[in-house]
């Protein structure tokens, strides 16, 4: 009997890093690299469950680094995406795009093997209770404040201080925005965190001189660092968040999270009104979104505004983390007052990271940076808060100076 020939399987289409970089969203088609493998995601964007922008933003380039930084269970994900594959880089394309660091991302990407080995990706069940006990008792002494104290400015003003602390925002909303800033942070038209460019500000010396060239003048931005203390801090949570979140939690049918946002407005209303009236209610409500206005941009700024911001270059992971984030120095205090922020560079390169693994991870990372001549930014609090105005007055000046004479 003659023998049978097995069954060949069909020949796979091979593609160039040149034929990815043409899908990139421009033409409405968008490819991307995994490992490699190249995958088709033109209809897939609005189905992926992280939101179709964060993984546009990877249209046209690689983004093996991301995927593995974004995606805690790979195995199960990639079982889902063989539906998209398309093909595979042709066997003589290199691994790495030309504008990427080689050498820095396999180093990296042996640090992240290490830090899996070291458990440090798991959460630590008990560090979390402890800190949601926390919050609650901060929630229960707030009310005992007025309750004991009586409702006189001083005490109002303790209880708005402890309702700040332990004050959040729907997990959606906040996913839809976070993972869209970590993975390009201070893209421009990548990284929602900067768009108040150029309408109310001119961000980093790249688009601060371009937008003066272009003649433009949405601000008087030689101003930017005096104005930014009436529409920065201040004003950001109670005249835009406050309506934003209602309007993306509806807008997206996100029920269950409207759900929760009605029931603790319900809870604060029945708590609060009892004791301070409706229109004490609302005087305390305002001055709660107040500092918690001022809370959120000095914390969340400091690390990201006086950091390099620019178009997306394309480059590799962790230069481009590095070059938009900055960290501030550990001390209990910090550690506390910024929720772990201030290991911002770690909280980047490794998004999924339980917090309370970032002080472990840190000196390799210095490490790291330290081999490939990265600067490893770390800076007291209240220089970073300094930073930010500094960066501010510094770019404004750069578009006035080329608004005026190029």
């Amino acid at each position: 009997m003659a023998s049978e020939t097995p069954a060949q399987g069909p020949t796979p289409r091979y593609f160039t890093w040149d034929e990815v970089a043409q899908r990139s969203g421009r033409d409405k088609e968008r490819w991307l690299v995994i490992d490699r493998k190249v995958y088709n995601i033109s209809e897939f964007t609005r189905q992926h469950p992280g939101g179709s922008r964060v993984i546009s933003h990877y249209a046209g380039q690689d983004a093996t680094d991301p995927f593995v930084a974004f995606h805690i269970n790979k195995g199960l994900v990639r079982k889902y995406m063989n539906s998209l594959l398309i093909g595979e880089l042709s066997p003589e394309q290199p691994s790495f795009e030309p504008t990427k660091n080689k050498e820095l991302t396999e180093e990296f990407r042996e640090l992240q093997a290490t830090v899996e080995r070291m458990g440090l990706m798991k959460a630590n069940p008990v560090f979390f209770l402890l800190h949601l006990l926390h919050i609650l008792l901060l929630d229960a002494a707030a009310w005992l404040t007025l309750w004991l104290c009586g409702t006189s400015f001083l005490p109002l003003l303790l209880c708005a201080v402890l309702l700040s602390t332990v004050q959040g925002a729907p997990a959606s909303w906040w996913n839809h925005l976070h993972f869209q800033h970590h993975a390009k942070p201070n893209c421009f038209r990548k990284d929602p965190d900067i768009n108040m460019h150029p309408f109310f500000f001119a961000l980093g010396k790249i688009l601060s001189v371009e937008l003066g060239k272009q003649k433009k003048k949405y601000m008087p931005y030689n101003h930017q660092h005096r104005y930014f203390f009436l529409i920065g801090p201040p004003a950001l949570l109670p005249l835009y968040f406050q309506w934003y979140i209602f309007y993306f939690v509806i807008q997206r049918k996100k029920w269950v999270d409207l759900a929760w946002m009605i029931s603790f407005y319900v809870r604060i209303f029945l708590t609060y009104v009892p004791l301070l009236g409706l229109k004490g209610f609302l005087g305390l409500f305002f001055m709660v979104r107040f500092l918690e206005s001022n809370w959120f941009v000095w914390v969340t700024q400091m690390n990201h505004i006086p950091m390099h911001i620019d178009y997306d270059r394309n480059v590799d992971w962790v230069s481009t983390q590095l070059q938009a984030t900055c960290n501030v120095h550990k001390s209990a205090f910090n550690d506390w007052f910024s929720g772990h922020l201030n290991f911002q560079i770690e909280h980047h390169l490794f998004p999924t990271m339980p917090r309370h693994s970032y002080h472990r991870v840190a000196p390799l990372v210095q490490s790291l940076c330290a081999k490939h001549g990265i600067e490893y930014q770390s800076k007291p609090l209240f220089s970073a808060f300094a930073d930010i105005v500094h960066s501010l007055r510094e770019s404004g000046q750069l578009w006035l100076d080329a608004y005026l004479h190029q």
